[in-house]
């Protein structure tokens, strides 16, 4: 009996060295990086692979040694159901509990999308495609997605102008609706309820006050002019004068070959400012705060008129007199 229970009391003593053994082997494994001096790499763990695809993908690219080590020990935290798919910076110099870890949380590589002050629905959507996120159409279709259009309060043909212009950081396989959805609602984050109050002191809409903001956005060079060249057109709105600004009717041109001509100035389109009153019926681009701002809060001046001084500043001209006298200075270059 006594050598029974010395035996058994051995094999219980070998089985809790083993354990012991094993767990702190797994311990070591889980913790030393295969090779500490190896450089990131880009890993996909595509929707619906199994654990086991993964764990074979991630040996293949060289992350690990021992796979069944790695698979014994994202059972052992509960990990292997876990793995969320996605587009991953990895390296041989994390210790796999790290590799596992990163491939549970979700932190997917993401990319940097920048998006100018000033840029229309089109070129927005070019930027989108070259940044590799998605097709330019895809995108294109979903700013004109009515409820895309409804969700973010904007009832016009697109959200033109309320693609608010900023660097934004996404993951590989976002959609076309949700860059969109991005962009609006951080429009709505930039303009504030007392902005909204604001333009209802003017008697303006929001999308008025989009529109507007877009246009002094594309006649603006300097900064600081902003606010001039929105009382330019305050002025205008408020004696019932024609907008006339050029860069309303390149809008309205379709495949615009960046030559405006007289003819153009001349022809009827719902964005030619030199013919109809009043403002377009939607914004020609994005604009940033700042053109937002000076939309809503214009300079408390008499200016109705100002023409390019070649240098990205502006003349500006109270009547059409002292105007003439600066497109000639200005533009021909004639005293």
């Amino acid at each position: 009996m006594k050598n029974t229970a010395t035996i058994l009391i051995l094999l219980a003593v070998g089985s809790l060295v083993a354990v012991g053994w094993f767990y702190s082997d797994l311990l070591k494994y889980a913790n030393v990086p295969t090779n500490p001096g190896a450089k990131l790499v880009t890993f996909q763990a595509g929707q619906g692979e199994g654990f086991g695809t993964v764990t074979q993908n991630l040996h293949a690219r060289g992350l690990f040694d021992h796979p069944d080590k790695f698979k014994l020990l994202a059972r052992f935290k509960g990990y292997d159901k876990k793995i969320r798919a996605g587009e991953y910076e990895l390296s041989a110099a994390m210790a796999p509990r790290e590799i596992l870890e990163k491939l549970v949380s979700g932190k997917v590589r993401l990319y940097r999308l920048t998006i100018p002050e000033g840029y229309t629905l089109r070129q927005i959507a070019a930027a989108v495609e070259k940044a590799g996120l998605c097709p330019e159409r895809e995108f294109s279709r979903a700013a004109i997605d009515p409820a895309e259009m409804a969700a973010a309060g904007v009832a016009a043909q697109s959200l033109e102008g309320y693609l608010y212009p900023d660097t934004y950081l996404f993951p590989r396989g976002v959609t076309g609706l949700e860059i969109v959805r991005a962009m609006t609602t951080r429009f709505k984050r930039v303009f504030k309820p007392e902005w909204e109050t604001r333009a209802a002191e003017l008697k303006m809409s929001v999308h008025e006050i989009v529109t507007l903001a877009s246009i002094i956005e594309k006649e603006t060079g300097a900064a600081f002019e902003r606010p001039l060249i929105s009382s330019v057109f305050h002025n205008r709105l408020k004696k019932k004068m024609r907008l006339e600004t050029d860069p309303t009717v390149i809008y309205g041109i379709p495949n615009f070959n960046g030559n405006l001509t007289r003819k153009d100035l001349t022809t009827p389109t719902a964005y030619n400012t030199y013919v109809i009153k009043g403002l377009p019926p939607g914004p020609i681009a994005s604009p940033g705060a700042k053109a937002l701002e000076a939309a809503l809060y214009p300079a408390e001046t008499k200016y109705l008129f100002f023409v390019s001084k070649k240098d990205t500043t502006h003349q500006f001209s109270t009547n059409i007199k002292d105007h003439n006298k600066a497109v000639r200075k200005y533009q021909l270059r004639r005293k």
